[in-house]
């Protein structure tokens, strides 16, 4: 259409143009308000019964909660672990460490499908208490384990992502509990490297495997003896190719090392062996092994006494964990604690009189509070 001035305009141009729609669909913000309007908030009960019934979206609903840190989620988890404490108990507990490189994430998918093929249900769980350090390795597992993964006859839960060392411990062992619940008979709990965190899994777990390597140097010594005398079974892995008779020689120089421990509190006398789990090799032996212990435990009373000890343990190390919690975040003790700390660097009082002053402060305060 052309104008006095010599322009030309289209028809729409001249009538306005085209209403544009609405960037966000009005009738989605509605649907979804109205959604939320109906999601029902969850009670302990609620978590229970789903968990008992094998609900696995519940199940991860419920250990996220055990895992928050928020005192509303913290009572409503003890209100659901102790509601599962029923229905739990019926699984063997398997922790699996080992030193770096050992290939502990080839060997639990490999052990996992094993399992899991004869017809068990498996949890897969992990203790990572430096991950907001390193960023973990519990995730590229999971990424990693891709058939254990797929499986509906297993479960693979990361750990949390930060926390001290007894934080983490208490709620993976926590997390056993509702995992029990929910009908998984096998639970695996994996330590993420080698250090304090094998103390922690071997007080939560019926059996402790620990997978070694093939001459893995004189660097590892240290590690070896203090966890070789936990160890109810040692593996060694990568028995493969090129490698299988140096594996043998291992075993053979690990089992004569065992020898030479004091026996072993079970009982039981620990065993070596060998196992590929790219090949998918030695196995069957590894978990003949586990059966036979729990068996051999279960028929002596160790297997129970173990357990009792292991929940007493934890009681002690919740109380510790609490008080712990409790004194640092008392207004009190924040006010006096940074002045305090100061005057023991600049050696004006001991660390001792300076750790009494402040229990002093702390224990009035709660006496009047």
């Amino acid at each position: 259409m052309e104008h006095q001035d010599g322009t030309f305009r289209s028809y729409l141009e001249e009538k306005g143009g085209v209403e544009q729609p609405p960037v966000v669909d009005p009738n989605a913000v509605a649907r979804f308000k109205n959604r939320k309007r109906k999601q029902k908030v969850l009670t302990a009960k609620d978590y229970v019964q789903g968990i008992c019934s094998g609900n696995r979206t519940l199940l991860s609903q419920a250990i996220t909660i055990i895992e928050s840190n928020l005192q509303e989620h913290y009572e409503l988890a003890q209100e659901i672990i102790t509601e599962c404490l029923p229905f739990s108990g019926n699984s063997i507990r398997i922790g699996i460490t080992g030193v770096p490189g050992a290939g502990k994430s080839t060997f639990i998918e490999s052990f996992g499908k094993y399992i899991t093929q004869k017809k068990h249900t498996l949890a897969v769980l992990a203790i990572d208490p430096s991950s907001e350090r390193t960023k973990g390795s519990i995730l590229g597992d999971k990424t990693r384990m891709v058939e254990l993964s797929v499986d509906e006859n297993a479960y693979i839960r990361p750990s949390p992502s930060a926390g001290s060392l007894g934080g983490v411990a208490r709620k993976t062992r926590e997390t056993i509990i509702l995992c029990e619940a929910a009908g998984f008979d096998v639970i695996f709990v994996e330590t993420v490297g080698v250090g304090q965190s094998e103390t922690a899994v071997h007080s939560m777990v019926d059996f402790f495997l620990l997978l070694m390597l093939a001459g893995a140097g004189d660097e590892l010594q240290g590690i070896k003896r203090g966890i070789m005398e936990m160890a109810d079974s040692i593996s060694i892995t990568k028995a493969d190719g090129s490698n299988i008779d140096k594996a043998k020689v291992a075993r053979s120089e690990y089992q004569t090392a065992l020898s030479l421990f004091p026996p072993h509190p079970s009982g039981v006398t620990q065993k070596v062996t060998v196992c590929s789990a790219l090949e998918k090799t030695g196995l069957s032996e590894i978990w003949k092994i586990i059966e036979e212990y729990v068996s051999t435990t279960k028929h002596a009373g160790f297997f129970e006494e173990k357990r009792n000890q292991q929940a007493k343990y934890w009681m002690y190390e919740s109380i510790h964990e609490q008080l712990q919690r409790n004194f640092y975040s008392s207004p009190k003790i924040k006010k006096h604690l940074a002045a305090t700390e100061q005057k023991v660097i600049q050696q004006q009082k001991s660390s001792f009189v300076a750790a009494q002053e402040l229990l002093d402060i702390y224990f009035q305060y709660k006496e009047k509070s």
